[in-house]
């Protein structure tokens, strides 16, 4: 069904990486998911649904994205063989480490889904319990599950015992403000098995609204009874929010969500400022423009022109942020309805602000 990619792993060893994770005394100690070496501070890429697609993942790997994730899959569109589901599995060997993204809301069809997940051979599977889009939480899935934490911890704990991928969990402080369960719920999960978590700074009432409080993400991380590495993720769109968001709260590694949207080059950014405390100058208008377009060109082959049309106008006000009188071009850009015209419009681009 899936290309074999020989790599396997049991989740009942992540005892031993974790212990190795205790036991951190050198610089050279690297953040492990289960066996899987992430680097000494990782820095992912989260999963986002029609953004971290193949081509926009191997951009963020490209540019130090440590880990990928795919775009979340919905467990009961992959045990009816739902075709565009099961095109979400695939990946290059190129991604790794990547991470598989379910979501769902029932135990057999969440076990039925990872097994599904697991042929493709990722490097560990990912439970999505904090997506807080209402079409997902309307279906009982995403942060719907951080109103029924008994349930939540049910399908974890049937997916750790069914798969022998390490899995992880991606989730929020809670639901709303008078909710905010996680520094017990992580204690919860670890016990149970998983072999890391990442927690969004924000409750599913605020959406994202507000700014992140990684407050309750610090408590998380330096509970002694955690043990497994702890991610936190939240209005972190450069090196120095990322630097200071490491510093409140010693997390393990941080995760970039829609600070990556059209900027790749964010995760070698804050990997140069927490290495050196200096702020990397960024790409120039040229270099914009040919990622930009070599984007589009990878969509296209991955996806068809239209849908790679569509998908990627999300990814344009972000590519060329802060250009002077840009709007007439940003019109153009997001009504353009072929490659040629796209290819066009950059090259009125480069005229006005590269050749001029």
């Amino acid at each position: 069904m899936f290309p074999d990619k020989t790599q396997s792993y049991d989740n009942n060893s992540f005892f031993p990486a974790y212990i190795d994770y205790q036991q951190k005394k050198t610089n050279s100690y690297r953040v492990k998911i289960g066996l899987v070496e992430t680097g000494d501070f990782p820095v992912m890429l989260a999963p986002m649904e029609d953004i971290t697609d193949p081509p926009f993942r191997l951009l963020c790997r490209k540019y130090g994205a440590d880990v990928v994730f795919t775009e979340f899959v919905a467990s009961e569109g992959l045990i009816r063989d739902v075709e565009m589901s099961r095109r979400k599995l695939e990946f290059s060997e190129e991604e790794r480490p990547v991470g598989i993204q379910i979501f769902g809301n029932n135990i057999d069809s969440m076990v039925m889904a990872a097994r599904v997940a697991e042929e493709a051979n990722p490097d560990f599977i990912d439970l999505n319990f904090g997506c807080p889009v209402r079409k997902i939480v309307n279906k009982g899935g995403g942060a719907a599950l951080l109103q029924d934490i008994p349930l939540l911890l049910k399908i974890t704990e049937a997916v750790v015992k069914a798969v022998k991928k390490p899995v992880t969990v991606k989730t929020r402080l809670g639901w709303d403000e008078k909710s905010k369960p996680i520094v017990l719920l992580a204690e919860q999960l670890q016990d149970i098995g998983i072999s890391a978590i990442t927690i969004h700074g924000r409750t599913r009432a605020q959406m994202y609204s507000g700014c992140a409080d990684w407050s309750l993400i610090g408590e998380v991380k330096n509970n002694p009874k955690m043990v497994i590495p702890v991610i936190g993720n939240g209005d972190v769109v450069d090196g120095p929010t990322a630097a200071g968001k490491k510093a409140q709260t010693g997390v393990d590694g941080i995760m970039i969500g829609r600070g990556a949207t059209g900027n790749p080059w964010v995760f070698r950014e804050v990997k140069h400022y927490i290495k050196t405390g200096e702020i990397l100058p960024g790409p120039d208008l040229g270099e914009r423009i040919k990622v930009c377009q070599d984007h589009l060109i990878a969509s296209a082959a991955w996806k068809g022109e239209i849908t790679a049309l569509l998908e990627t106008r999300k990814h344009y006000p972000h590519y060329f942020r802060g250009i002077p009188d840009f709007k007439p071009f940003r019109i153009k850009l997001m009504s353009a309805m072929t490659l040629q015209d796209i290819f066009m419009i950059f090259d009125e681009i480069r005229t006005k602000y590269i050749n001029n």
